[in-house]
């Protein structure tokens, strides 16, 4: 399966498709994304946050992909923030997965380290 484009030799940039996502997570482990941040996210507290505001993003954030699944037929990415336990849903939140939902599919990048 042919779906990664290289930066350099240690990082890749994963093609925006959640097979493809899934796919590493599945087989590497996490990966990190980017994804534009819009007002309505700083009141986010559980569920699966879909964006629905409408407006412009107030900026981007980078976190960590690892793992995915569905609630009520609808699937999400589960990820994992840096801003603590005491956010959303044990410093963890979902969002929806598979429409490249605030362009969380756009920015995944992947490493292979070397040992």
């Amino acid at each position: 399966m042919k779906f990664l484009c290289g930066l350099d030799k240690e990082t890749f940039y994963i093609r925006a498709n959640e097979t493809y996502i899934m796919h590493e997570i599945f087989t590497r482990g996490p990966v990190v994304a980017t994804y534009d941040v819009y007002k309505d996210f700083n009141y986010y507290r559980k569920g699966i946050y879909i964006h629905k505001d409408g407006g412009r993003p107030t900026g981007s954030h980078a976190v960590k992909i690892i793992g995915w699944g569905k609630e009520n037929d609808v699937p999400f990415w589960l990820i994992a923030n840096s801003w603590n336990s005491d956010w959303g849903e044990d410093g963890y939140f979902r969002i929806l997965r598979g429409a490249n939902h605030c362009n969380i599919e756009g920015g995944v990048v992947t490493a292979e380290p070397r040992v």
